[in-house]
């Protein structure tokens, strides 16, 4: 119990750079998936070429060996050395974002044909049918697939304590040196990540709810329960 006290404060600093990067890492994450994954959906060759260079070469180079490239390798070329965090913050984004490009690009495949087609007999830009017709009903499809990258690119952040970021893995193996606890001090950061996670996982399904009700899906237990209110209102009907 004194462990668990007297570590707490730490492992809190630790949960805060965690998410720290967890966040910077989603956003970067986010840009480039939109931006590639819409790229590689277009009718332009030369754009998905590009789009398609970007996902192998990221999908295809660990976030570890990126990382270490940032920050290690990346001064001996430019001069200029990356802050430990934004390191991270931009190895986790890139690589990531790689896989989130194909979700985009996925989802906005799988917008049914006649809806494309109408946007054309109404005669939209490219832009207006994207921003009014494709990515909304794209969006819905994309969530359930971010919310899995969120979780393993928080996941993935625990390699950041090998450029010495101050994070949750960092915290135990530091307590593990300094203590000799080994068990107490993984045992306690395993909590810490499962909580995060769970958080996460909350505002992922509240967005996915958000984003079926704007195209007036109703989820299958919403469903379920209207149609009980209405079998209940049916029977006490006909009993009058």
């Amino acid at each position: 119990m004194n462990f668990v006290v007297d570590a707490l404060p730490l492992y809190l600093n630790g949960a805060r750079y965690t998410l720290l990067i967890t966040v910077g890492g989603c956003a970067v994450a986010f840009v480039i998936a939109m931006a590639v994954g819409i790229l590689g959906s277009t009718r332009s060759a030369l754009l998905r070429a590009a789009a398609s260079v970007y996902v192998e070469v990221f999908r295809g180079v660990a976030a570890l060996v990126l990382m270490f490239w940032l920050f290690y390798a990346m001064p001996l070329v430019t001069g200029y050395r990356l802050e430990p965090v934004f390191a991270a913050i931009l190895a986790l984004g890139l690589n990531v974002g790689a896989y989130g490009a194909e979700n985009v690009r996925g989802a906005i495949k799988a917008v049914p044909q006649a809806q494309y087609e109408a946007t054309v007999a109404l005669n939209l830009s490219w832009a207006q049918r994207m921003r009014l017709v494709v990515l909304p009903q794209a969006w819905a499809q994309m969530l359930p697939t971010f919310g899995n990258l969120i979780i393993e690119l928080m996941k993935g952040s625990a390699v950041v304590s090998l450029i010495a970021v101050s994070d949750i893995t960092f915290v135990a193996q530091q307590l593990r040196t300094f203590t000799g606890e080994t068990l107490l001090a993984f045992a306690a950061a395993l909590v810490t990540y499962f909580v995060i996670a769970q958080i996460f996982v909350a505002l992922m399904r509240l967005a996915e709810r958000s984003a079926n009700r704007r195209l007036g899906r109703i989820p299958d237990r919403t469903r379920r329960r209207q149609a009980a209110g209405a079998g209940v209102a049916a029977a006490k009907g006909g009993a009058a």
